[in-house]
This record gives C-alpha cells, sequence and structure tokens, in this order.
C-alpha cells in the first residue's frame, strides 16, 4: 500500500485548508485512516482517524475545527479556523488488519504553516 498526500499549504490564521490522501494498493475492508502531525522536536501526534466503520477520533486540540471524512480508500482533513499552532508537518496514515496481522502505513509529510 502507498499513500500520496496532498493539500498542505500556507494560510494566515483563521484560514482554511483541506488535506487528502489516496491510498493505493490493496487495501483491506477493516483499515483505520488519519492524519498525524509533527513540529521539529516533538513526537509525532494523531490529529484525527477514521475507520472503515465510520468511527471518528480527533485530538481535543482540534475538535470542532477540524472534519476528517472518507470516501472508499481517500481520507480528507478540512482544517477551518486554524491557528499558528496548527503549523507542523501532516502526514496520512494507515492502519489495516488482515487475518492476525497488522500493518501500518506512512504517507510522506505535507507541509502546514499558519501565520498569525
Amino acid at each position: 500500500v502507498q499513500l500520496q498526500a496532498s493539500g498542505g499549504g500556507s494560510v494566515q490564521a483563521g484560514g482554511s485548508l483541506r488535506l487528502s490522501c489516496v491510498a493505493s494498493g490493496i487495501v483491506s475492508s477493516i483499515n483505520v485512516m488519519g492524519w498525524y502531525r509533527q513540529v521539529p522536536g516533538n513526537q509525532r501526534e494523531l490529529v484525527a482517524a477514521m475507520g472503515s466503520n465510520g468511527n471518528t477520533n480527533y485530538a481535543d486540540s482540534v475538535k470542532g475545527r477540524f472534519t476528517i471524512s472518507r470516501d472508499k480508500s481517500t481520507v480528507y482533513l478540512l482544517m477551518t479556523s486554524l491557528k499558528p499552532e496548527d503549523t507542523a508537518i501532516y502526514y496520512c496514515n494507515m492502519f489495516q488488519w488482515s487475518g492476525r496481522n497488522e500493518y501500518v502505513y506512512w504517507g510522506q509529510g505535507t507541509q502546514v504553516t499558519v501565520s498569525s
């Protein structure tokens, strides 16, 4: 499986961006796709994730501002009311399961910069 992310960029505080990530290859019917972000010197943190069953999980810091959605093997992250502290490299992620095996995939990062 390969993950191809797009949609990063630079915006002013209060602006919006939408990230997209397309999964190609063999995708299990049981999976979770999501977005993580990382600031240099800090650990990578979960931003939002959505399972193939539709369940979602958001970091407290983005609740009410970010919305994750999916269309088959594509996951989107709509980011609104962006703040300077949202500045980070955003990584697309997929967990999938086949039998007893768990597989984890990462896309390339996409930079999001929010200026005040």
